[in-house]
């Protein structure tokens, strides 16, 4: 599955990376200018669900204000993909969580200059 939003970035603005309870791990990659997530990336060794929910966050949140992108929610991530199946609904919370993890990061080292 050909994805022009996984991967890694070697000098993001932000990032993040969280392991969920099932064992997979979600990774996020931002780069933020003047507040606008400008270039987005995901990575993750999971399955292709965890896939499928970290591009789904990434399609909504890329070219987005920070503030705006921060509306994501899993339950935006599960509408946008009716068909993901009750055992992997987990994968939506996974990637979303992820994300808000690299802005909190983006905060703390703002606040830190």
């Amino acid at each position: 599955m050909e994805d022009e939003y996984f991967g890694r970035m070697t000098d993001p603005s932000a990032g993040a990376w969280h392991t969920g309870a099932c064992g997979d791990t979600m990774e996020f990659y931002l780069v933020i200018e003047e507040g606008v997530i400008r270039k987005a990336l995901y990575h993750t060794d999971g399955c292709q669900f965890t896939r499928l929910c970290g591009r789904t966050v990434i399609e909504f949140i890329q070219g987005k204000p920070v503030r705006e992108a921060l509306t994501i929610s899993a339950g935006y991530v599960l509408e946008q993909l009716p068909d993901l199946p009750e055992a992997h609904r987990h994968c939506a919370i996974l990637s979303v969580l992820t994300f808000y993890k690299a802005i909190g990061s983006f905060w703390v080292e703002a606040a830190q200059l």
